[in-house]
């Protein structure tokens, strides 16, 4: 139950669409549901403005994509005017984060300031970048332990103003489907072998090791094909290295896809080498929702759901070789296959739904919420 309905304003300079967008908006839907006022300041025509109306959140539009003082002062105004009304801002790239934290600064009254980080990459040492997570915002919430760890441990910062809320998904939506009927459903051929990723097509995602992966498969698995999920600005790339491999007729990229839960259920393997800038995936946890034997690199807090042999299995980052002999192995042993899925389903039921992650949330804003 909540101790008051609060008004949130999440802040995002991104332009693109992955991981983190899905999760600020499917996050702000489930606490509008439960009856706080939230409200996005984006970027106009960004993918996230677009996509916001579906999830029924209003969003405002404002030129917030670059560090500069025209955007700063745009944003200054527009919490000038809406400020004293907003109990928490919530940002989450570095633009806006740093956006919001300087034009609150020049506020008498702003609101206070609760920073989300997603990914893992590095960030400065510097007394600014101290700054910006230990003074201008008053919490700081990360996608993962792992990545909670590496900035106590890295930058320094105080163990007690970082909490991991590690980003929910909809096991409702996200569960187990006969493969046959659904490959039937989508027209995938029945009893070819399947290996898929679901990701932005970004470099980090690795997808050019699953395609190398594949290279090395051919003799052993002739029959083996891809399945690529997604879309994003990596596409031409990743085509030219499928040319180069020889493996154009083994992978099929099939683009952004409203339903993603029904073509994982057509995976007999799921695979994600990400090698960098990664929080907790998405589709990581929406794979073991469905019970999909799973593939990962112990990158950014992936190896907090997929422990070794367990619920999945992990290989070094940037290793095709690694990566072929972890497909085969899953494809010569059904019974192994079996066993990961259903370890890896029970995991995501027990721990990774979107209630637990509104739950947290929803008790970090009314912490940190202004007092009035």
């Amino acid at each position: 139950m909540t101790d008051a309905t609060l008004h949130i304003v999440h802040t995002e300079s991104s332009c693109g669409w992955g991981g983190q967008e899905i999760r600020i908006l499917s996050e702000s839907r489930g606490l509008i549901r439960r009856g706080h006022r939230v409200r996005l300041v984006c970027v106009p025509g960004s993918n996230i403005q677009r996509a916001a109306a579906g999830y029924g959140v209003e969003a405002v539009a404002l030129p917030i994509e670059r560090k500069r003082l025209g955007p700063c002062l745009a944003l200054r105004r527009w919490l000038a005017r809406e400020g004293g009304a907003i109990d928490v801002l919530n940002t989450h790239s570095s633009t806006d984060s740093w956006l919001a934290a300087l034009a609150c600064a020049a506020l008498r009254d702003p609101p206070p300031i609760v920073r989300t980080r997603h990914v893992s990459s590095p960030i400065g040492r510097g007394r600014a970048t101290f700054w910006l997570y230990q003074r201008a915002a008053r919490h700081v919430v990360t996608a993962g332990e792992a990545l909670r760890e590496q900035l106590v441990r890295e930058n320094g910062f105080a163990a007690d103003s970082i909490t991991s809320v590690p980003t929910g998904i909809d096991l409702e939506r996200f569960r187990p489907r006969g493969q046959e009927e659904v490959r039937r459903a989508i027209g995938l051929p029945p009893h070819v072998p399947l290996v898929g990723i679901l990701a932005t097509l970004r470099d980090w995602k690795g997808h050019e090791f699953l395609f190398e992966a594949l290279a090395r498969l051919r003799p052993d698995h002739p029959e083996l094909r891809a399945i690529v999920i997604g879309e994003g600005p990596y596409r031409p790339k990743l085509e030219a290295r499928v040319a180069a491999l020889d493996v154009g007729d083994r992978v099929s990229f099939v683009g952004q896809r409203d339903h993603p839960e029904y073509w994982l259920n057509a995976l007999d393997v799921f695979a994600l080498p990400s090698y960098g800038d990664e929080g907790l995936s998405q589709a990581l946890m929406q794979a073991m929702a469905c019970a999909l034997p799973v593939i990962t690199t112990p990158i950014g807090a992936h190896a907090e759901v997929v422990r070794d042999g367990d619920t999945g299995l992990l290989v070094p980052a940037r290793d095709a070789a690694a990566l072929a002999a972890a497909i085969a192995r899953l494809l010569a042993d059904e019974a192994l296959r079996a066993r990961l899925g259903v370890a890896a389903h029970r995991f995501a039921a027990a721990h990774c739904g979107e209630k637990a992650m509104l739950d947290r949330m929803e008790a970090l804003f009314q912490r940190f919420a202004r007092r009035r």
